[in-house]
């Protein structure tokens, strides 16, 4: 289903660019209120984090960060608040090594990884059967969480979904990080992940995890690497079992789960995005009944800023999110999943 959007741009951000750079520049949050984090061990003996907002028994929000984002995410501390103001807990997930600790295997995350999204909503159900849940994913985790989705079916017990700007064809989304500025983004990002791909392996060697290490050791030089599509094929689809970047690609990107999606889903994604093109976007008949799909002209990359006054910024996000979610929370047909 395509919906109508309310949100209109800044204009003083009257671009794709400015609208993606302004807030992961400019925006500065103390922690959520009575935040606390919490570690989880995984069934391969390694660990995630999580960080919780709220308390009580009000409905819980589990969130999802994009690539090299944490839960200290200007986006996801932001929507903890608004949140919290409508009512609602928030649980944010730490992909594997994003909590500020790396984490104790050559494995990481990436965009098709949703084996921690699914340990994690089981932990929770099984300590709350009853609560309301809903989950929302930004960028790559909102490719994470639309698979997650699409692989489970109506095996969830969640009221409602919701995806950002989600890179839903992974091979479109790598070549367009090849043209233009957003090759600014691509240069940033890779070096981000580089880094953290070499300080891992120093800090397996230190906690005597050898094997492990050898594996990113193994992973050769990355300097040369200039482009997703190498990152991804030398980095990714090595230490994650694919056979090559295509592979990867192909299996791990969202919008071929789009059809077998049953929790109903809000996909909120902009025409100007900086890290993908309309071809990206899917036809009304790839969708399930369950999907409402919201496209804005304007926006950018997780940004949706407005307001009229500059420097005042509006965060639409924080509204659109919170109202999509008191909508369907009234329809919540609650059973343990």
């Amino acid at each position: 289903m395509l919906i109508k959007t309310t949100f209109k741009p800044a204009w003083w951000l009257n671009n794709a660019h400015l609208q993606t750079l302004y807030p992961a520049l400019m925006r500065k949050m103390s922690p959520p209120p009575g935040s606390r984090r919490e570690r989880l061990i995984t069934p391969d003996n390694d660990f995630i984090d999580i960080d919780w907002c709220g308390e009580g028994n009000q409905p819980l929000i589990i969130l999802l960060h994009g690539l090299t984002g944490s839960s200290q995410s200007g986006y996801i501390k932001g929507l903890q608040i608004a949140l919290l103001t409508e009512g609602f807990r928030s649980v944010a997930l730490n992909f594997r090594g994003c909590s500020g600790e790396y984490n104790r295997s050559a494995r990481c995350y990436h965009s098709g990884e949703t084996e921690d999204i699914n340990f994690l909503y089981q932990t929770l159900r099984q300590r709350e059967p009853e609560t309301p849940f809903a989950a929302v994913g930004f960028s790559l985790g909102g490719n994470v969480l639309l698979k997650w989705l699409g692989e489970q079916g109506n095996k969830l017990s969640l009221f409602a979904a919701i995806a950002v700007s989600v890179p839903l064809v992974l091979s479109a989304c790598a070549t367009k990080l090849d043209n233009g500025f957003s090759k600014i983004y691509r240069e940033n990002l890779l070096r981000e992940l580089k880094h953290h791909v070499l300080a891992k392996q120093r800090h397996l060697e230190k906690l005597g995890k050898l094997k492990e290490a050898c594996k990113i050791e193994q992973l050769g030089d990355l300097s040369c690497i200039k482009s997703f599509w190498q990152y991804d094929d030398r980095v990714v689809a090595r230490l994650h079992g694919f056979k090559n970047v295509q592979d990867y690609y192909q299996r791990s990107s969202s919008r071929q789960f789009l059809k077998s999606i049953e929790i109903t889903t809000l996909l909120i994604q902009a025409l100007d995005d900086p890290f993908m093109t309309e071809e990206v976007l899917p036809d009304l008949d790839e969708l399930s009944s369950s999907i409402h799909l919201e496209i804005t002209q304007g926006g950018g990359h997780v940004g949706f800023v407005a307001g009229e006054i500059p420097f005042k910024p509006d965060y639409w996000l924080e509204q659109r999110i919170p109202e999509f979610l008191k909508q369907h929370l009234s329809f919540a047909c609650i059973s343990p999943g």
